[in-house]
């Protein structure tokens, strides 16, 4: 891992050896050969002609809820279903008494009403700044085969930020609560701005590079930081590493020194398919649309 002095922290993997290709056997030969801990200088830093724009996600389906809550907040769907009922059941909030803070939280729509539109498109400038709303709200398609007798799951209000009523919540409220009002902002945000780089790193007779994203604007990831499972298209990209198309890397420039932790030779092997979690389970039973059936249903409720 590397530390240019700002994060993110990131990953080089080895490249050459005076510059010839090389392979490290194991990690007593890579500390031997490399030196952990010594300092790397940036050799060259590429920045691409193509800019990569990185589209926020929809608001929250109940699927979508459910896994987003265990991988986040590691809450199994049938807890996250419990604490989205009660959310949407309604809370005290003091003199204002009990408000539901969410909207119906079954539902297989990614559509959202005209009014909590306006809303969040009048709450987004005055909360971020003028450069975070697009010039027209952005519209998401559910999956064909979608009912769509509800809305996405959203706050009934996105003027009661989470940190207004975090004193009225428990704390699993307050988590599940944050991570609707996050996911619903976002999708209505500017997408995020990058540029595809390459960096080459020379440590004594040694090239490290690294290759990844630098951000150039932060769009909806200044509210909401997307996952692996988590995308604009759920049906081509869940799949893609996490933040898309690359690794995160900070801005650097040529002759900059950066700190060398460590150095660490992986070698892959194939390996069986993960076990299931809540997560994973909700999202294969979705796509193989056996999310009704009878022995299954108690996860979404």
């Amino acid at each position: 891992m590397l530390d240019a002095g700002q994060p993110p922290l990131f990953e080089a993997k080895l490249f050459k050896h005076k510059g010839e290709d090389i392979e490290v056997g194991n990690q007593e030969a890579a500390d031997k050969d490399c030196g952990c801990g010594a300092e790397g200088e940036v050799a060259g830093c590429e920045c691409y002609a193509t800019r990569e724009e990185r589209n926020p996600p929809p608001p929250f389906t109940t699927s979508k809820l459910q896994q987003a809550s265990y991988n986040r907040l590691r809450y199994s769907a049938k807890n996250t279903m419990r604490v989205a009922q009660g959310l949407y059941e309604g809370v005290e909030l003091g003199a204002e008494g009990s408000v539901a803070l969410i909207t119906y939280m079954r539902t297989d729509s990614v559509n959202v009403s005209q009014d909590a539109l306006a809303q969040v498109r009048e709450f987004i400038p005055a909360r971020f700044g003028a450069d975070y709303l697009p010039e027209k709200a952005n519209y998401y398609k559910s999956k064909k085969d979608a009912q769509e007798a509800h809305e996405a799951v959203r706050p009934t209000d996105v003027s009661r930020t989470p940190e207004d009523v975090r004193k009225y919540l428990k704390d699993d409220q307050f988590k599940l609560y944050q991570l609707i009002w996050q996911r619903f902002v976002a999708s209505q945000m500017m997408p995020a701005v990058f540029d595809q780089t390459t960096i080459d790193i020379s440590a004594a007779d040694y090239t490290f590079r690294a290759t990844g994203m630098v951000q150039k604007f932060a769009g909806y990831l200044s509210v909401y930081q997307t996952q692996a499972t988590e995308s604009a298209d759920d049906d081509k990209t869940d799949d893609k590493n996490e933040e898309g198309e690359g690794n995160s890397l900070p801005r650097v420039e040529e002759g900059q020194v950066l700190k060398l932790d460590t150095i660490r030779p992986d070698q892959h092997f194939t390996q069986p398919p993960p076990r299931y979690n809540d997560a994973t389970l909700v999202k294969d039973l979705k796509r193989r649309a056996l999310g009704v059936l009878p022995r299954m249903r108690r996860l979404f409720r």
